[in-house]
């Protein structure tokens, strides 16, 4: 079979798979105070359903799966769809995305089922802030979290950082600091426009320059050359000499990465998305439903790559904004 190839020569083979719009968690740039309306049972994807596209996805060439939600942790039996999963012939690389709230209690099982690595969500090393962001989020679970998983041998562990003006671009040093000891990759992304209700303007965006800029006064960076680490994905890597860890970059706002975009999302309710900022999906699951033959299934994966855009970046000056909210696209 030819691989997944989008009109722009852009080779895809990277699965972003959302297996849950339920969260415990109310982040402000993720949902609205009052919560959203949630998918009910038979609306979500079967970890069956899922399984048997991640395998057609595979088959065409996707290799990377990444694990989101909401948060995914709250769905019952993750573990055995990570195994399912990781037993895909072709996947070399199975990782999940998460708030960090309940993984102490899954980082074993997650583990032994095949997961390799781990990005979790994480905007500010203040208690109080935390709680604020994530609406009544407890950081030091999140922390037992991520000691689990490195317990358990989980690596990398990613932290991500969404960079608020006005909220936390005062702790931008501290958590690049956290990598001059720790063998983690703290990771900066500019906020973004995701959701109708979403409270971003262009003052509340700090560019991935001037974050760099803040962090150098410390000390110099070092770039990682492309490559280096292959975990870096839209990520510009750096890490300070000597340090335990990495310290990245990623810019959908000031600096588009779209010309090297290599990625589609499955959202819990089985529609494809070939860019988070395009309009355009591919409905799966009636197929899916109907006893439609894997033929038919991979005819559809080839129409939906006819929608993926060359890019999302600004128009006249405007940003484009996603009108779901991110919990209902997957992190």
């Amino acid at each position: 079979m030819n691989g997944l190839v989008d009109p722009h020569n852009r080779r895809l083979n990277y699965l972003r798979i959302s297996i849950t719009d339920r969260c415990n968690l109310r982040c402000r740039y993720c949902m609205p105070k009052e919560g959203v309306s949630q998918f009910g049972h038979s609306e979500i994807l079967s970890y069956e359903e899922i399984t048997r596209l991640a395998g057609l996805a595979v088959k065409r060439g996707i290799d990377k799966i990444r694990i989101t939600g909401g948060e995914p942790l709250v769905r019952k039996g993750v573990s055995g769809l990570i195994q399912k999963l990781s037993l895909l012939p072709g996947v070399r690389d199975l990782s999940m995305t998460t708030n960090g709230v309940l993984l102490r209690e899954f980082a074993r099982d997650l583990r032994r089922a095949g997961l390799k690595r781990l990005n979790i969500s994480m905007d500010s090393l203040d208690p109080r802030k935390y709680r604020e962001i994530t609406r009544g989020g407890e950081l030091n679970r999140v922390w037992e979290g991520i000691e689990a998983a490195r317990r358990e041998g989980i690596h990398p562990i990613k932290i991500n950082v969404v960079v608020i003006a006005g909220f936390n671009e005062t702790e931008i040093e501290d958590f690049a600091r956290l990598t001059l000891k720790e063998p983690l990759q703290v990771r900066f992304i500019e906020f973004m426009p995701i959701g109708e209700g979403s409270e971003w303007k262009p003052e509340h965006c700090i560019s991935w320059r001037d974050m760099k800029e803040r962090i150098e006064r410390i000390s110099p960076l070092l770039p990682l050359a492309e490559g280096e680490n292959g975990h870096g994905g839209p990520a510009r890597l750096f890490k300070w000499v000597p340090s335990a860890g990495e310290i990245g970059f990623i810019s959908p706002v000031s600096d588009h990465f779209c010309g090297s975009c290599n990625r589609l999302r499955l959202t819990a309710d089985g529609k494809l998305r070939t860019c988070l900022f395009s309009d355009a999906v591919t409905d799966l699951k009636p197929l899916l439903r109907s006893g439609a033959a894997d033929d038919d299934l991979e005819k559809k994966l080839d129409e939906a790559l006819l929608t993926k855009p060359l890019h999302h970046g600004p128009m006249g000056g405007v940003m484009k904004r996603c009108h779901l909210p991110m919990v209902k696209i997957g992190g």
